[in-house]
């Protein structure tokens, strides 16, 4: 068993120019399987709310609902760093709510440390945070919580205002203590500007190769859906009708008595 991946590992990694890889769980099973395929990073993402709940997006999922599928996940890993991602308004209110949740990750749920969307506008939350020992990763580009403002799921940073934005954000969260950051829909260019400006890790999630690392939802890679990924999502197998026809044949063995069989009965 390798070395239980730290915060202090993570930079060591961007020094030394290893790649990270992160990937999300929201359970034991599929947690206890990235954690021994040797994934350095597990999100409890609140995509949860898209990929397990059948919410129409992230903004519905609640604090007791991640901290219920932390915890699942945490009792599933011993190597990877377990980062719980903040859901929408949980950390928007007050710097003492934001403390109390971000918290409740650490202390009830066993998680590393906590993932917050925002830039300038939560620089002072983050150091309070940090500053009582919470580690916090940034969260840039295109920000879920913020589907309604944003218009849709759509790249960021396109423009030179944006960009010149994102790269500030960046750079004030690197200030402010966050232990690395990621980057979402940004294109590859701007990610490695960002990459290069700040001292902390940055985790592309559909920004390109530039980035110290890379994250994607684990049920896109496997496949697991029957509607197509997004552009930047690879999938390594295509587990959905593989599963649907496993629970076919079941059925039809079932139905005709030819499950179970001798084999499967106790005498």
């Amino acid at each position: 068993m390798a070395d239980k991946i730290t915060i202090v590992k993570l930079k060591e990694m961007k020094q030394n120019k290893e790649k990270i890889t992160m990937l999300t769980a929201y359970d034991y099973m599929m947690a206890k399987m990235i954690d021994e395929a040797g994934i350095d990073v597990i999100l409890v993402g609140d995509s949860l709310g898209n990929v397990v709940l059948g919410y129409e997006n992230t903004l519905p999922v609640t604090m007791d609902e991640m901290i219920h599928h932390t915890k699942a996940v945490v009792r599933g890993t011993k190597r990877s760093l377990v980062i719980g991602d903040m859901p929408f308004m949980s950390y928007q209110v007050s710097k003492e709510d934001s403390i109390k949740n971000a918290g409740r990750f650490l202390k009830e749920a066993g998680a590393s440390g906590v993932k917050l969307e925002g830039g300038q506008e939560i620089v002072k939350t983050i150091k309070k945070m940090v500053g009582i020992g919470i580690p916090v990763m940034g969260h840039l580009g295109l920000t879920p919580q913020s589907v309604c403002q944003l218009g849709g799921y759509k790249v960021q940073g396109k423009d030179e205002k944006t960009a010149q934005r994102i790269i500030e954000d960046a750079k004030a969260l690197d200030e402010a203590g966050v232990f690395s950051i990621v980057l979402e829909c940004v294109p590859a260019e701007l990610a490695k500007e960002i990459t290069e400006a700040v001292s902390v890790p940055t985790i592309s999630c559909g920004a390109g190769v530039f980035c110290d690392g890379q994250v994607l939802v684990t049920h896109d890679i496997l496949g697991l859906f029957d509607k197509p990924p997004a552009k930047f999502v690879k999938q390594y197998v295509k587990l959905n009708g593989l599963i649907k026809d496993a629970f076919k044949e079941y059925i039809d063995e079932v139905k005709s008595g030819s499950f179970p069989t001798d084999e499967y009965s106790y005498h």
